[in-house]
């Protein structure tokens, strides 16, 4: 913003345009005119520009739209010597990533609306990109009541998620996803049947059997990943389903998909654009 309160125009000239969403991948210049891009062409003359606007020479950088990072922990309340939301924004924006989704297991828990709008105030404050705090799927993250996603909705919450916990009870995560679904809210899924963990420590295979640890088995995250697709399917929420790593994973969130479920996906209303 200009010292006189309007927005700043920036040119980016001379730069390779990567937009995998409307297929370009060429040299063009980009005009933005304060929150919004402008116009985007192969030539535009820097004489648009006034003063107080910023002209940027791109010539052998790539730009593109900023990346969006949907599981990123910002460990802010309570864990603030680990991370901040200052310090990770900034992080992120170094790394061309302008949107985060900062994970809730924080302490206290974003649980509720009193703590969203406090970290809210928090981002407000220190952020240097597009933060978009997930709250909890139950209260305290202890799996027993849903979060009351009506009202963290309308506070601007727009994603839950049990990061680091599965809701092991079946009827509370579908009484969740159902109240997600009639709010259009992201429900965020950590794979992992705790129970079936089993002391676990590390993938079964070679080097469990060889440092005799207990190994955890691909099931436990298929077993959760085929549960809470179905759920998506009875409930009708928009489901994200977090660090799949196993080759039935895919193979169920394909067959989800191919039958139409909202599996994997969210809608961002901005595009800002990053250069690196």
């Amino acid at each position: 913003m200009r010292e006189d309160g309007d927005w700043m125009k920036i040119l980016i000239k001379n730069g390779k345009l990567v937009d995998p969403a409307n297929d370009v991948d060429a040299f063009y210049d980009v005009l933005i005119d304060g929150d919004k891009v402008a116009e985007v062409a192969q030539d535009i003359d820097p004489e648009v520009l006034g003063e107080g606007d910023r002209l940027i020479d791109a010539f052998g950088k790539v730009v593109m739209p900023g990346f969006i990072d949907l599981h990123v922990h910002l460990r802010e309340p309570g864990f603030e010597y680990k991370e901040t939301i200052k310090t990770g924004s900034m992080a992120a924006a170094h790394g061309g990533v302008t949107t985060v989704f900062p994970m809730p297991n924080t302490k206290p828990v974003i649980d509720s609306v009193d703590m969203y709008d406090k970290v809210q105030t928090i981002i407000d404050r220190d952020a240097v990109v597009n933060v978009h705090q997930v709250a909890s799927v139950t209260l305290r993250q202890q799996g027993e009541t849903p979060v009351d996603v009506a009202a963290l909705k309308k506070a601007g919450c727009i994603a839950i998620s049990e990061d680091g916990k599965s809701v092991m009870n079946s009827q509370v995560y579908r009484e969740a996803m159902k109240a997600a679904a009639a709010e259009d809210v992201l429900v965020m899924a950590h794979c992992e049947d705790k129970n079936l963990v089993n002391g676990g420590a590390l993938n079964e295979g070679v080097a469990s059997r060889r440092y005799h640890v207990n190994g955890i088995t691909n099931a436990v995250e298929d077993v959760i990943v085929a549960r809470d697709i179905l759920l998506s399917k009875e409930t009708g929420c928009r489901l994200h389903l977090c660090h799949c790593s196993t080759a039935d994973s895919v193979k169920l969130i394909k067959a989800a998909k191919d039958e139409g479920l909202s599996l994997i996906h969210i809608s961002e209303p901005t595009r800002p654009i990053s250069i690196s």
